[in-house]
Protein backbone atom coordinates (compact mmCIF):
# COMPACT_ATOMS: atom_id res chain seq x y z
CA UNK A 1 0.00 0.00 0.00
CA UNK A 2 1.18 3.57 -0.69
CA UNK A 3 1.86 6.24 1.91
CA UNK A 4 -0.17 9.43 2.36
CA UNK A 5 1.04 13.06 2.48
CA UNK A 6 1.30 14.53 5.96
CA UNK A 7 -1.26 17.24 5.11
CA UNK A 8 -3.85 14.63 4.11
CA UNK A 9 -3.06 11.80 6.50
CA UNK A 10 -5.18 12.93 9.47
CA UNK A 11 -8.22 13.81 7.37
CA UNK A 12 -8.22 10.66 5.23
CA UNK A 13 -7.55 8.25 8.07
CA UNK A 14 -10.49 9.58 10.09
CA UNK A 15 -12.79 8.44 7.26
CA UNK A 16 -12.20 4.85 8.36
CA UNK A 17 -15.07 5.03 10.90
CA UNK A 18 -17.60 4.27 8.14
CA UNK A 19 -15.82 1.20 6.70
CA UNK A 20 -14.45 -2.16 7.65
CA UNK A 21 -10.67 -2.42 7.40
CA UNK A 22 -10.50 -4.23 4.00
CA UNK A 23 -13.15 -1.95 2.51
CA UNK A 24 -11.39 1.17 3.79
CA UNK A 25 -8.06 0.24 2.18
CA UNK A 26 -9.76 -0.26 -1.16
CA UNK A 27 -11.86 2.88 -0.82
CA UNK A 28 -8.75 4.92 0.05
CA UNK A 29 -6.98 3.71 -3.08
CA UNK A 30 -10.07 4.40 -5.19
CA UNK A 31 -10.38 7.90 -3.69
CA UNK A 32 -6.77 8.77 -4.49
CA UNK A 33 -7.21 7.40 -8.00
CA UNK A 34 -10.31 9.56 -8.53
CA UNK A 35 -8.38 12.57 -7.25
CA UNK A 36 -5.45 12.05 -9.62
CA UNK A 37 -7.63 11.07 -12.56
CA UNK A 38 -8.33 13.64 -15.26
CA UNK A 39 -11.34 13.40 -17.52
CA UNK A 40 -14.17 10.90 -17.11
CA UNK A 41 -14.57 9.55 -13.58
CA UNK A 42 -14.93 5.78 -13.60
CA UNK A 43 -13.64 2.90 -11.49
CA UNK A 44 -11.64 1.53 -14.42
CA UNK A 45 -9.99 4.91 -14.92
CA UNK A 46 -9.04 5.14 -11.24
CA UNK A 47 -7.61 1.60 -11.31
CA UNK A 48 -5.60 2.45 -14.41
CA UNK A 49 -4.29 5.56 -12.68
CA UNK A 50 -3.16 3.53 -9.66
CA UNK A 51 -2.09 0.37 -11.46
CA UNK A 52 0.50 -1.65 -9.61
CA UNK A 53 -0.19 0.09 -6.28
CA UNK A 54 -3.58 -1.32 -5.29
CA UNK A 55 -3.97 -4.82 -3.81
CA UNK A 56 -6.78 -7.22 -4.59
CA UNK A 57 -8.75 -8.10 -7.69
CA UNK A 58 -10.22 -5.20 -9.77
CA UNK A 59 -13.73 -6.57 -9.30
CA UNK A 60 -13.52 -5.86 -5.55
CA UNK A 61 -13.18 -2.14 -6.38
CA UNK A 62 -16.20 -2.20 -8.67
CA UNK A 63 -18.30 -3.57 -5.80
CA UNK A 64 -17.33 -0.73 -3.43
CA UNK A 65 -20.06 1.58 -4.73
CA UNK A 66 -22.71 -0.94 -5.68
CA UNK A 67 -22.61 -3.72 -3.04
CA UNK A 68 -20.17 -3.00 -0.22
CA UNK A 69 -21.69 -2.18 3.19
CA UNK A 70 -20.72 1.28 4.37
CA UNK A 71 -22.62 4.43 5.35
CA UNK A 72 -22.54 7.99 4.03
CA UNK A 73 -23.88 9.71 7.15
CA UNK A 74 -20.73 9.29 9.31
CA UNK A 75 -18.64 10.62 6.42
CA UNK A 76 -20.97 13.59 6.00
CA UNK A 77 -20.68 14.43 9.69
CA UNK A 78 -16.90 14.42 9.49
CA UNK A 79 -16.85 16.61 6.38
CA UNK A 80 -19.37 19.00 7.95
CA UNK A 81 -17.20 19.29 11.05
CA UNK A 82 -14.15 20.21 8.95
CA UNK A 83 -16.04 22.86 7.02
CA UNK A 84 -17.67 24.36 10.13
CA UNK A 85 -14.34 24.66 11.93
CA UNK A 86 -12.92 26.54 8.95
CA UNK A 87 -16.01 28.76 8.74
CA UNK A 88 -15.79 29.68 12.43
CA UNK A 89 -12.19 30.79 12.05
CA UNK A 90 -12.78 32.93 8.96
CA UNK A 91 -16.52 33.68 8.81
CA UNK A 92 -18.78 36.44 10.20
CA UNK A 93 -19.57 36.68 13.89
CA UNK A 94 -23.34 36.44 13.35
CA UNK A 95 -23.17 32.73 12.52
CA UNK A 96 -22.14 30.11 9.98
CA UNK A 97 -23.29 30.82 6.43
CA UNK A 98 -24.81 27.80 4.67
CA UNK A 99 -25.98 27.98 1.04
CA UNK A 100 -29.00 25.87 0.03
CA UNK A 101 -29.45 25.06 -3.64
CA UNK A 102 -29.99 22.24 -6.13
CA UNK A 103 -28.31 21.24 -9.37
CA UNK A 104 -29.32 18.95 -12.23
CA UNK A 105 -26.61 16.49 -13.26
CA UNK A 106 -26.98 14.92 -16.68
CA UNK A 107 -27.34 11.13 -16.73
CA UNK A 108 -27.81 8.90 -19.77
CA UNK A 109 -29.34 5.45 -19.87
CA UNK A 110 -32.79 3.90 -19.55
CA UNK A 111 -31.99 1.94 -16.39
CA UNK A 112 -30.30 4.70 -14.38
CA UNK A 113 -31.86 4.91 -10.92
CA UNK A 114 -33.52 8.16 -9.88
CA UNK A 115 -33.29 9.80 -13.28
CA UNK A 116 -36.06 12.20 -14.23
CA UNK A 117 -36.98 15.18 -16.34
CA UNK A 118 -36.13 18.44 -14.58
CA UNK A 119 -36.23 22.09 -15.54
CA UNK A 120 -32.87 23.49 -16.59
CA UNK A 121 -32.58 26.86 -14.78
CA UNK A 122 -29.62 28.02 -16.86
CA UNK A 123 -31.26 27.72 -20.28
CA UNK A 124 -34.91 28.28 -19.35
CA UNK A 125 -36.67 31.63 -19.46
CA UNK A 126 -40.10 32.86 -18.39
CA UNK A 127 -41.49 32.15 -21.87
CA UNK A 128 -39.38 29.16 -22.93
CA UNK A 129 -38.96 26.05 -20.77
CA UNK A 130 -35.95 23.76 -21.30
CA UNK A 131 -35.95 20.29 -19.73
CA UNK A 132 -32.99 18.11 -18.84
CA UNK A 133 -32.83 14.41 -18.07
CA UNK A 134 -30.69 13.45 -15.13
CA UNK A 135 -30.35 13.59 -11.34
CA UNK A 136 -31.41 16.54 -9.23
CA UNK A 137 -29.26 16.91 -6.14
CA UNK A 138 -30.22 19.15 -3.20
CA UNK A 139 -27.01 20.44 -1.62
CA UNK A 140 -26.09 22.22 1.62
CA UNK A 141 -22.70 23.97 1.39
CA UNK A 142 -20.86 25.83 4.15
CA UNK A 143 -19.41 29.16 3.01
CA UNK A 144 -15.76 29.66 4.00
CA UNK A 145 -13.53 32.66 3.37
CA UNK A 146 -9.97 31.33 2.95
CA UNK A 147 -6.94 33.54 3.50
CA UNK A 148 -5.53 32.54 0.10
CA UNK A 149 -8.71 33.45 -1.81
CA UNK A 150 -10.45 36.75 -2.50
CA UNK A 151 -14.00 35.40 -2.33
CA UNK A 152 -15.98 32.92 -0.27
CA UNK A 153 -15.93 29.26 -1.24
CA UNK A 154 -18.90 26.92 -0.84
CA UNK A 155 -17.91 23.52 0.59
CA UNK A 156 -20.64 20.86 0.12
CA UNK A 157 -21.40 18.94 3.31
CA UNK A 158 -24.87 17.34 2.88
CA UNK A 159 -26.47 16.04 -0.32
CA UNK A 160 -29.85 14.43 -1.07
CA UNK A 161 -31.27 13.07 -4.33
CA UNK A 162 -34.68 14.31 -5.42
CA UNK A 163 -36.74 11.46 -6.87
CA UNK A 164 -39.55 12.24 -9.31
CA UNK A 165 -43.08 11.54 -8.20
CA UNK A 166 -44.21 8.05 -9.22
CA UNK A 167 -47.09 5.78 -8.43
CA UNK A 168 -46.61 3.30 -5.61
CA UNK A 169 -44.36 5.48 -3.48
CA UNK A 170 -45.53 6.03 0.05
CA UNK A 171 -44.60 9.67 0.26
CA UNK A 172 -43.18 12.06 -2.31
CA UNK A 173 -40.64 14.56 -0.94
CA UNK A 174 -40.24 17.84 -2.74
CA UNK A 175 -36.85 19.61 -2.94
CA UNK A 176 -38.02 21.88 -0.13
CA UNK A 177 -38.78 18.84 2.05
CA UNK A 178 -35.33 17.43 1.34
CA UNK A 179 -33.66 20.75 2.14
CA UNK A 180 -35.58 20.98 5.42
CA UNK A 181 -34.46 17.45 6.35
CA UNK A 182 -30.81 18.26 5.62
CA UNK A 183 -31.06 21.47 7.63
CA UNK A 184 -32.53 19.56 10.55
CA UNK A 185 -29.67 17.04 10.42
CA UNK A 186 -27.05 19.81 10.41
CA UNK A 187 -28.70 21.58 13.36
CA UNK A 188 -29.00 18.31 15.31
CA UNK A 189 -25.32 17.47 14.74
CA UNK A 190 -24.13 20.90 15.89
CA UNK A 191 -26.78 22.28 18.29
CA UNK A 192 -24.43 24.89 19.79
CA UNK A 193 -23.85 26.60 16.40
CA UNK A 194 -25.93 29.36 14.81
CA UNK A 195 -26.62 28.69 11.14
CA UNK A 196 -27.62 31.29 8.55
CA UNK A 197 -29.20 29.51 5.59
CA UNK A 198 -29.05 31.34 2.24
CA UNK A 199 -31.73 30.14 -0.19
CA UNK A 200 -32.52 30.94 -3.79
CA UNK A 201 -36.03 31.47 -5.12
CA UNK A 202 -36.82 27.76 -5.26
CA UNK A 203 -36.18 27.30 -1.51
CA UNK A 204 -37.49 30.64 -0.23
CA UNK A 205 -40.70 29.19 1.15
CA UNK A 206 -42.75 29.92 4.23
CA UNK A 207 -42.25 26.35 5.48
CA UNK A 208 -38.47 26.81 5.63
CA UNK A 209 -38.84 30.22 7.27
CA UNK A 210 -41.14 28.78 9.93
CA UNK A 211 -38.77 25.84 10.43
CA UNK A 212 -35.74 28.11 10.94
CA UNK A 213 -37.65 30.27 13.40
CA UNK A 214 -38.48 27.21 15.54
CA UNK A 215 -34.92 25.82 15.39
CA UNK A 216 -33.16 29.08 16.35
CA UNK A 217 -31.68 29.41 12.87
CA UNK A 218 -31.88 32.23 10.31
CA UNK A 219 -33.15 32.05 6.73
CA UNK A 220 -32.27 34.64 4.06
CA UNK A 221 -33.88 34.20 0.66
CA UNK A 222 -35.72 35.74 -2.26
CA UNK A 223 -39.06 37.42 -1.68
CA UNK A 224 -42.06 38.47 -3.75
CA UNK A 225 -43.04 42.00 -4.68
CA UNK A 226 -46.74 41.31 -4.06
CA UNK A 227 -46.31 39.31 -0.86
CA UNK A 228 -49.20 39.37 1.61
CA UNK A 229 -47.95 40.85 4.89
CA UNK A 230 -49.72 41.71 8.14
CA UNK A 231 -49.39 43.55 11.40
CA UNK A 232 -49.12 41.80 14.74
CA UNK A 233 -52.61 40.95 16.11
CA UNK A 234 -54.00 43.08 18.90
CA UNK A 235 -54.13 41.80 22.45
CA UNK A 236 -57.00 39.43 23.20
CA UNK A 237 -60.00 41.26 24.71
CA UNK A 238 -61.70 38.17 26.15
CA UNK A 239 -64.53 37.92 23.60
CA UNK A 240 -64.67 35.59 20.63
CA UNK A 241 -61.83 33.64 19.12
CA UNK A 242 -58.33 35.22 19.36
CA UNK A 243 -57.11 36.78 16.14
CA UNK A 244 -54.27 34.97 14.37
CA UNK A 245 -53.09 37.95 12.34
CA UNK A 246 -53.35 41.72 12.41
CA UNK A 247 -54.45 44.21 9.75
CA UNK A 248 -53.15 43.87 6.21
CA UNK A 249 -50.03 45.85 5.38
CA UNK A 250 -49.08 47.30 1.98
CA UNK A 251 -47.12 44.92 -0.23
CA UNK A 252 -43.38 45.51 -0.66
CA UNK A 253 -43.99 46.77 -4.20
CA UNK A 254 -46.43 49.41 -2.95
CA UNK A 255 -44.05 50.52 -0.20
CA UNK A 256 -41.14 50.88 -2.66
CA UNK A 257 -43.29 52.96 -5.04
CA UNK A 258 -44.10 55.44 -2.26
CA UNK A 259 -40.68 55.55 -0.56
CA UNK A 260 -37.36 57.23 -1.24
CA UNK A 261 -34.55 54.72 -1.67
CA UNK A 262 -31.43 55.18 0.44
CA UNK A 263 -27.99 54.67 -1.10
CA UNK A 264 -25.36 52.59 0.69
CA UNK A 265 -22.32 50.43 -0.03
CA UNK A 266 -22.47 46.64 0.39
CA UNK A 267 -20.39 43.59 -0.51
CA UNK A 268 -21.53 42.21 -3.86
CA UNK A 269 -20.83 39.05 -5.85
CA UNK A 270 -17.12 38.30 -5.81
CA UNK A 271 -16.69 40.12 -2.46
CA UNK A 272 -16.33 43.54 -4.13
CA UNK A 273 -17.90 46.71 -2.76
CA UNK A 274 -20.80 48.14 -4.75
CA UNK A 275 -23.15 51.06 -4.15
CA UNK A 276 -26.82 50.09 -4.29
CA UNK A 277 -30.17 51.62 -3.38
CA UNK A 278 -32.17 49.92 -0.63
CA UNK A 279 -35.61 49.99 0.94
CA UNK A 280 -36.61 47.83 3.91
CA UNK A 281 -39.38 47.28 6.46
CA UNK A 282 -40.35 44.89 9.23
CA UNK A 283 -43.56 42.87 8.90
CA UNK A 284 -45.24 39.57 9.74
CA UNK A 285 -45.64 36.76 7.21
CA UNK A 286 -48.70 34.56 7.67
CA UNK A 287 -49.80 31.19 6.37
CA UNK A 288 -52.66 29.01 7.62
CA UNK A 289 -51.73 26.05 9.86
CA UNK A 290 -48.43 27.73 10.75
CA UNK A 291 -49.07 31.21 12.09
CA UNK A 292 -47.17 34.49 11.98
CA UNK A 293 -43.45 34.71 11.30
CA UNK A 294 -41.63 38.02 11.86
CA UNK A 295 -39.42 38.99 8.94
CA UNK A 296 -37.60 41.94 7.42
CA UNK A 297 -37.89 42.37 3.68
CA UNK A 298 -35.32 44.27 1.63
CA UNK A 299 -35.57 45.79 -1.83
CA UNK A 300 -32.28 46.26 -3.75
CA UNK A 301 -31.69 48.26 -6.94
CA UNK A 302 -28.49 48.73 -8.90
CA UNK A 303 -28.15 52.43 -9.88
CA UNK A 304 -26.07 51.44 -12.93
CA UNK A 305 -28.80 49.13 -14.21
CA UNK A 306 -26.52 46.09 -14.64
CA UNK A 307 -28.62 43.90 -12.32
CA UNK A 308 -32.35 43.48 -12.02
CA UNK A 309 -34.25 44.75 -9.03
CA UNK A 310 -34.98 42.03 -6.49
CA UNK A 311 -36.54 41.50 -3.08
CA UNK A 312 -35.10 39.58 -0.12
CA UNK A 313 -36.42 38.54 3.27
CA UNK A 314 -34.77 37.52 6.51
CA UNK A 315 -36.24 35.83 9.59
CA UNK A 316 -34.05 38.02 11.80
CA UNK A 317 -35.81 41.42 11.72
CA UNK A 318 -33.15 43.03 13.94
CA UNK A 319 -30.48 42.82 11.24
CA UNK A 320 -29.63 45.79 9.05
CA UNK A 321 -30.57 45.65 5.33
CA UNK A 322 -26.90 45.97 4.33
CA UNK A 323 -26.02 42.86 6.35
CA UNK A 324 -28.86 40.84 4.81
CA UNK A 325 -27.88 41.82 1.27
CA UNK A 326 -24.18 41.14 1.86
CA UNK A 327 -24.94 37.67 3.23
CA UNK A 328 -27.22 36.79 0.33
CA UNK A 329 -24.75 37.80 -2.39
CA UNK A 330 -22.18 35.34 -0.99
CA UNK A 331 -24.61 32.55 -1.90
CA UNK A 332 -23.33 32.71 -5.48
CA UNK A 333 -20.27 30.71 -4.41
CA UNK A 334 -22.32 27.50 -4.52
CA UNK A 335 -22.96 28.04 -8.24
CA UNK A 336 -19.20 28.26 -8.76
CA UNK A 337 -18.80 25.02 -6.80
CA UNK A 338 -21.25 23.21 -9.07
CA UNK A 339 -19.42 24.46 -12.17
CA UNK A 340 -15.98 23.50 -10.85
CA UNK A 341 -17.17 20.07 -9.71
CA UNK A 342 -18.43 19.38 -13.22
CA UNK A 343 -15.32 20.71 -14.94
CA UNK A 344 -12.57 19.50 -12.59
CA UNK A 345 -14.03 16.46 -10.78
CA UNK A 346 -16.17 14.95 -13.55
CA UNK A 347 -19.53 15.09 -11.79
CA UNK A 348 -21.45 14.38 -15.03
CA UNK A 349 -19.10 11.69 -16.37
CA UNK A 350 -19.92 8.79 -14.03
CA UNK A 351 -21.40 5.58 -15.45
CA UNK A 352 -23.14 3.96 -12.49
CA UNK A 353 -26.82 3.09 -12.83
CA UNK A 354 -27.72 0.95 -9.81
CA UNK A 355 -29.44 2.45 -6.77
CA UNK A 356 -26.52 2.21 -4.36
CA UNK A 357 -24.04 3.42 -6.96
CA UNK A 358 -26.09 6.50 -7.84
CA UNK A 359 -26.79 7.42 -4.22
CA UNK A 360 -23.09 7.16 -3.32
CA UNK A 361 -21.24 8.53 -6.35
CA UNK A 362 -22.79 12.02 -6.44
CA UNK A 363 -22.27 12.83 -2.73
CA UNK A 364 -18.73 11.41 -2.82
CA UNK A 365 -17.68 13.62 -5.74
CA UNK A 366 -19.22 16.70 -4.13
CA UNK A 367 -17.55 15.80 -0.84
CA UNK A 368 -14.25 15.40 -2.71
CA UNK A 369 -14.43 19.14 -3.47
CA UNK A 370 -14.54 19.86 0.28
CA UNK A 371 -11.77 17.36 0.99
CA UNK A 372 -9.45 18.98 -1.57
CA UNK A 373 -9.99 22.42 -0.02
CA UNK A 374 -9.37 21.10 3.50
CA UNK A 375 -6.12 19.39 2.44
CA UNK A 376 -4.86 22.51 0.67
CA UNK A 377 -5.72 24.67 3.70
CA UNK A 378 -3.55 22.37 5.83
CA UNK A 379 -0.79 22.60 3.22
CA UNK A 380 -1.05 26.40 3.09
CA UNK A 381 -0.79 26.70 6.89
CA UNK A 382 2.46 24.73 6.77
CA UNK A 383 3.84 26.43 3.64
CA UNK A 384 2.20 29.87 3.34
CA UNK A 385 4.86 31.22 0.96
CA UNK A 386 4.71 28.43 -1.62
CA UNK A 387 1.87 29.03 -4.09
CA UNK A 388 1.13 26.50 -6.86
CA UNK A 389 3.34 26.67 -9.94
CA UNK A 390 1.99 29.50 -12.12
CA UNK A 391 1.55 28.97 -15.82
CA UNK A 392 3.99 31.02 -17.93
CA UNK A 393 2.42 34.11 -19.47
CA UNK A 394 -0.70 33.73 -17.32
CA UNK A 395 -0.29 35.73 -14.10
CA UNK A 396 -3.00 35.29 -11.47
CA UNK A 397 -3.68 37.35 -8.37
CA UNK A 398 -5.85 34.75 -6.64
CA UNK A 399 -6.18 30.97 -6.61
CA UNK A 400 -8.92 29.06 -8.41
CA UNK A 401 -10.06 25.52 -7.69
CA UNK A 402 -7.94 24.21 -10.58
CA UNK A 403 -4.83 25.63 -8.87
CA UNK A 404 -5.82 24.13 -5.51
CA UNK A 405 -6.57 20.75 -7.11
CA UNK A 406 -3.23 20.80 -8.94
CA UNK A 407 -1.36 21.52 -5.70
CA UNK A 408 -3.10 18.65 -3.91
CA UNK A 409 -2.43 16.31 -6.83
CA UNK A 410 1.23 17.28 -6.73
CA UNK A 411 1.36 16.34 -3.04
CA UNK A 412 0.05 12.86 -3.79
CA UNK A 413 2.31 12.38 -6.80
CA UNK A 414 5.44 13.37 -4.87
CA UNK A 415 4.71 11.75 -1.49
CA UNK A 416 2.46 8.81 -2.44
CA UNK A 417 3.07 7.62 -6.00
CA UNK A 418 6.70 8.51 -6.76
CA UNK A 419 7.74 7.77 -3.15
CA UNK A 420 6.56 4.18 -3.48
CA UNK A 421 9.44 1.63 -3.64
CA UNK A 422 8.12 0.51 -7.02
CA UNK A 423 8.63 3.99 -8.59
CA UNK A 424 11.20 5.64 -6.29
CA UNK A 425 14.38 4.37 -8.07
CA UNK A 426 13.07 5.69 -11.38
CA UNK A 427 11.97 9.05 -9.93
CA UNK A 428 15.40 9.69 -8.39
CA UNK A 429 17.06 9.52 -11.83
CA UNK A 430 14.92 12.30 -13.30
CA UNK A 431 16.55 15.77 -13.23
CA UNK A 432 14.70 18.28 -11.00
CA UNK A 433 13.66 20.60 -13.85
CA UNK A 434 12.23 17.72 -15.90
CA UNK A 435 10.56 16.26 -12.83
CA UNK A 436 8.85 19.60 -12.16
CA UNK A 437 7.73 19.78 -15.79
CA UNK A 438 6.36 16.23 -15.61
CA UNK A 439 4.43 16.92 -12.41
CA UNK A 440 2.91 20.09 -13.86
CA UNK A 441 1.67 18.14 -16.87
CA UNK A 442 0.23 15.43 -14.63
CA UNK A 443 -1.44 17.76 -12.14
CA UNK A 444 -2.87 20.69 -14.06
CA UNK A 445 -6.08 20.09 -15.96
CA UNK A 446 -5.99 20.64 -19.73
Amino acid sequence: MFSLPEEAKVGLLTLSIAFTEPTFHRMLGLLVGMLLLRGRRSVNGALWQMQGLLPGHPSSYHRLLSRARWALWPLARLVAGWAIRLAERMGPSEGILVAVDDTVVRAKGRRVYGKGRHRDPLRSTHRHMVWRWGHRWVVLAVLVRFAWAQRSWALPVLVALYRPKQEGWRRHKTPTDLARGLMAVLIRWFPEKTFIFLADGGFSSYELAWFCRRRQAVLVGRFWANACLHEQPHAYQGRGRPRLKGPRRPSPQQVVAQSTLCSCQVLWHGETARRVQLCSQKAFWYKPRYGLTPIRWVFARDPNGRFRDFYLFCTKPQWRPQTILSFYTTRWAIETTFQQTRAQLGLETTRGWRRQTVLRTGPCLLGLFTLVCVIYQEYWERHPTQPPSPRPGYPKHTLSFSDVLAAVRKLFWEQSILAHPYWQPLAEKIPPEYKSLLLDQLCFSP
